[in-house]
This record gives structure tokens, sequence and C-alpha cells, in this order.
């Protein structure tokens, strides 16, 4: 089972930068979800730390399609 404080603090963190590089974007926009499902499928794969996850989550959000959701 997938450490949830791990996962908790690296999509936190991973949300956090994204949002404050992207004001327009609403705190409960729909690719927080489809991130944190990728950052847990990417710990079950790797078990990274926080610090990975968080930056595996960033890269995730840049390749989303504007309109992903």
């Amino acid at each position: 089972m997938v450490d949830e404080v791990v996962l908790k603090n690296a999509t936190e963190t991973a949300w956090t930068a994204y949002r404050a590089r992207h004001p327009d974007v609403d705190a409960h926009d729909g690719r927080r979800c489809l991130m944190e499902r990728y950052l847990h499928r990417r710990w079950e794969e790797r078990q990274s730390d926080t610090e990975d996850l968080a930056t595996f989550g960033i890269a995730y959000l840049h390749r989303l399609p504007k309109d992903e959701c």
C-alpha cells in the first residue's frame, strides 16, 4: 500500500508549485485528481520519495493539454 504521507506531501507540493506558475487554475481543478492518480501509480512502480514524486507530478501537469479537464 502507498505510504499516504509521502503521496499527500508530493501531491500538495506539486500542486502548489504548479498553481504558483498558473494562477488561473482553480484549486479544485480536475488536473489535480489526474496527477494524484498518476503519482499513486508512479509510487507503486518505483516507491520514490516525496521530492521525486513532486517532480514527476509537476512534469505530468505540464504535459497535460490545456483543455484536459
